[in-house]
């Protein structure tokens, strides 16, 4: 493995994907303001699917999920059914869900991924 640490779609506060020894670690990944935890779980799962392809890696290779909900109460079921649909069988990665102000009102779900390069 490479020491090298290779930063993609890098501005000036941080970068979309990050990849060090075979890693990929992902910015944390919210969905288009307005929509429900639905539809704004589903723009993650879509954002996160680009980001690993652009890393040389798909979601059958993630190794852990961080889900942060602006309201777990409210929005735990719509995002797992979301989530169940979108992991593979046999895929899930390890997984920590918990509740927190996001950078806007209008976030209500944020992702952080970590996973292994194909």
């Amino acid at each position: 493995m490479s020491n090298e640490i290779v930063r993609l779609e890098t501005e000036t506060r941080m970068s979309n994907a990050v990849i060090h020894n075979g890693v990929i670690h992902l910015a944390g990944v919210v969905g288009e303001p307005g929509g429900d935890a639905t539809q704004q779980t589903r723009d993650c799962v879509a954002e996160i699917d680009r980001l690993l392809a652009l890393a040389g890696s798909d979601k059958t290779r993630i190794l852990r999920a961080q889900i942060w909900l602006a309201d777990i109460k409210a929005d735990f079921a719509a995002m797992n059914a979301v989530w169940d649909a979108w992991v593979p069988k046999g895929h899930a990665p390890a997984r920590a869900t918990g509740e927190a102000k996001l950078a806007t009102p209008d976030y209500l779900v944020e992702i952080i991924i970590t996973a292994a390069q194909a």
